[in-house]
C-alpha cells in the first residue's frame, strides 16, 4: 500500500489560474538570467579595470558593507536575510571568477605506469571521461549526485515513505537493499525480489531511477529488469562471477572497493566488467579496514584524487560506511565534493529508531535534506 495521496480533481479554472501564474514565473527567470548575464559582463569590465589600475580583486569589507545593504532591503520586501547571504554569496564567487584573469589549465592526460591490467579502465590521451547515464540522472556530467534511500527494503510501507522523503530532498537516484549480504546468518537478509519490486514501483513512480545490490550472479538478469543500475557491494568486489554476470545485463554498474582492496585491484575489478563490453561503471570509495574504531571503516578520501589520474571512470564516495554514525556524514559529503568526486551514495530512514539494518549510520529524513540544500550550494559557488 503507497503513502500517495489522492487528490480532488482540478477545474478548468483552477487549472487556467495555475497556467497563468506558472507563465509569470518563467517571465521572470527569464528576465533573471537575462540579468545575471549582463552582471557577468559587467564583472568583467570591472576585473579589467582593476589590472589597469593595480588593484586587488576581491574587496572583502566592500563585501560585507553591501551584502548588509541587501539584506536590509531585502528584509522590507519580506526576503529572509539568509536567502539574501546565500544567493549574493553565489554571485559574488562567480563575479571573481569571471574577473580573474588567469584561467586554469588542464593537466595533460598520460598513460599510467605499470597499468596494463587495466588498460581499458586506464586514462589516455584522448580518451573522454566517461559520463554514466542512470535514469535521468548522469554521474560524472558534471553535477554533483546524491544517491540516497534505506539500507534495506523493510516493508512496502517503508519504502515508499522513504521515496517521499528522498523525492522531495531532490534525490533522482534511490538505492535500497533488496538482497542483504549480512555479517551474521541470524540478522536481516533481505526481502529480494518481492523487496526489489517495492522498491521499483517507489522509486518509479516518483521518477527516480534504482540501484540495488546483487549477490548471486543468477540473480543479476532478474534484477536488471526492474533496477537502473546494479551495484556490485564491497564483499563482491573481487567475485569475478558477478562481476561479469552484471555488465553482461548491459546496466550501469556500481563497483564499490573491498575493504582491504588495493586502488588498482579495485581497477582490475572494474576491467573484468569493461572487457565484457559493458562501458557504464561508477566506482564507489567506502572505506577501509584500519585499527581505528572511532569509525566503521577509514574513509580514502586521498583514492578519488588519484583516481583523477588513473582511470576515465566516474567516482562516488559513500560516507556511510565509511562513518558508521550519521552525526558526521555531512563533512565527509562536503569533503567529497571538496577533493572532485562525482557524487555521494548514503543512507536515510524515514524511521531511523525503527531501522531493521546500520540503525546508527542512517540520516533522518531531515538530515538528507540539510546535507543535499549544502552540497547544492557548493555545487552552485564551484560552477560560478
Amino acid at each position: 500500500m503507497t503513502t500517495s495521496t489522492i487528490e480532488a480533481p482540478r477545474t478548468g479554472d483552477e487549472l487556467m489560474v495555475l497556467g497563468v501564474l506558472r507563465a509569470s514565473i518563467n517571465r521572470i527567470d527569464a528576465r533573471l538570467l537575462s540579468l545575471l548575464a549582463e552582471r557577468a559582463k559587467i564583472a568583467r569590465d570591472i576585473g579589467l579595470a582593476k589590472r589597469m589600475t593595480d588593484r586587488p580583486v576581491h574587496d572583502a569589507g566592500r563585501e560585507q558593507d553591501h551584502t548588509k545593504a541587501l539584506c536590509e532591503a531585502g528584509e522590507r520586501l519580506g526576503v529572509p536575510s539568509q536567502v539574501i547571504r546565500d544567493l549574493f554569496h553565489v554571485l559574488a564567487r562567480h563575479s571573481f571568477s569571471e574577473q580573474l584573469q588567469a584561467r586554469v589549465e588542464a593537466t595533460p592526460r598520460a598513460i599510467p605506469n605499470d597499468s596494463d591490467g587495466f588498460r581499458l579502465v586506464r586514462m589516455e590521451p584522448g580518451r573522454a571521461q566517461t559520463v554514466v547515464q542512470v535514469g535521468g540522472a548522469e554521474i560524472g556530467g558534471g553535477l554533483f549526485e546524491v544517491i540516497g534511500g534505506p539500507c534495506a527494503v523493510e516493508s512496502e510501507a517503508q519504502i515508499h515513505a522513504a521515496a517521499d522523503h528522498a523525492r522531495a530532498c531532490g534525490v533522482r537516484i534511490m538505492r535500497g537493499g533488496a538482497f542483504k549480504p549480512r555479517t551474521s546468518p541470524y540478522d536481516f537478509q533481505g526481502h529480494g525480489l518481492t523487496g526489489l519490486h517495492w522498491l521499483a514501483e517507489a522509486a518509479h513512480s516518483r521518477g527516480m531511477a534504482v540501484v540495488t545490490e546483487v549477490l548471486d550472479p543468477a540473480d543479476a538478469a532478474r534484477v536488471a529488469e526492474q533496477a537502473d543500475m546494479l551495484q556490485v557491494g564491497a564483499r563482491n568486489m573481487q567475485n569475478v562471477p558477478l562481476l561479469r554476470a552484471c555488465a553482461r545485463t548491459g546496466k550501469p554498474v556500481l563497483l564499490k572497493r573491498g575493504p582491504s582492496a588495493s586502488i588498482r585491484e579495485w581497477l582490475c575489478a572494474a576491467e573484468y566488467i569493461l572487457l565484457a563490453g559493458n562501458p557504464n561503471v561508477v566506482l564507489c570509495e567506502r572505506g577501509l579496514r584500519t585499527f581505528e574504531r572511532e569509525t566503521r571503516n577509514t574513509l580514502d578520501l586521498s583514492s578519488v584524487a588519484v583516481l583523477r589520474e588513473l582511470t576515465h571512470l566516474p567516482v562516488i564516495v559513500d560516507p556511510s560506511h565509511a562513518a558508521g554514525r550519521h552525526e558526521i556524514i555531512a563533512p565527509l559529503c562536503r569533503a567529497a565534493h571538496a577533493v572532485g568526486a562525482d557524487g555521494v551514495i548514503i543512507e536515510m530512514h524515514p524511521c531511523r529508531d525503527e531501522a531493521m539494518c546500520d540503525r546508527r549510520q542512517a540520516l533522518s529524513p531531515g538530515q538528507l535534506r540539510s546535507i543535499t540544500s549544502a552540497l547544492q550550494l557548493a555545487q552552485a559557488m564551484r560552477d560560478g
